[in-house]
């Protein structure tokens, strides 16, 4: 579920829609977290489909580590691409503004932790980096923990809409985290290692 101080708005005709804050949403906040609603398809189950929903899923899902993919079912799955995401994912299935982000702003994820199939482009933002590869949370799973450490603290201090989503046992982890008593698990636990991976002789086939 999306944060709710957030609406869908047309952004450009090269980016289509996006997630834009309707109020101010400080660092720290938990900005979407995976819920019941939220559609989970495996491997087969996507090879199954007819193309049309095939297509669907190609646009507006994300693989998780078990290698399946997850649709949210609501304007979740509109958050766009930033080689300077203004959120970030967690080992916890939530995700969390690493920076302070003002109305009319879009909500933005950094795509290469999502462990997209194939290669893309973004748009240049004037980064460094100019395409998004699979394993790309790989190579920048420790940049990306250290952005999180920064803020993850000031979760249990802030006004969370979401926190109702989060069991009981998942909060007192952050709070205990928060106080540095237990370590943040790292974004890296979201990696999905393919079929290739596990199974090298399979290249030579």
């Amino acid at each position: 579920m999306i944060h709710p101080k957030t609406e869908l708005k047309f952004i450009s005709n090269e980016i289509g829609y996006g997630v834009v804050a309707t109020d101010f949403i400080p660092a720290g906040s938990i900005t979407w977290v995976l819920d019941k609603l939220d559609r989970e398809f495996s491997s087969l189950e996507f090879q199954s489909m007819e193309e049309i929903y095939q297509n669907i899923l190609d646009t507006y899902s994300f693989r998780n580590n078990q290698g399946n993919l997850v649709l949210c079912w609501d304007n979740g799955r509109y958050v766009n691409h930033s080689f300077n995401s203004n959120c970030l994912t967690t080992a916890y299935d939530f995700e969390i503004a690493i920076r302070d982000i003002h109305p009319g702003e879009q909500l933005t994820d950094d795509y290469g932790y999502l462990n997209i199939p194939t290669p893309f482009r973004g748009i240049d933002e004037g980064t460094r980096r100019k395409i998004v590869y699979p394993n790309d949370l790989i190579k920048y799973y420790k940049i990306w923990d250290k952005k999180l450490l920064k803020v993850f603290h000031r979760i249990p201090r802030l006004d969370q809409p979401l926190q109702e989503l989060l069991s009981e046992e998942m909060w007192n982890e952050i709070i205990e985290i928060s106080k540095g008593n237990r370590e943040m698990k790292s974004i890296l636990t979201n990696y999905y290692q393919g079929e290739e991976e596990k199974h090298p002789e399979m290249l030579n086939h």
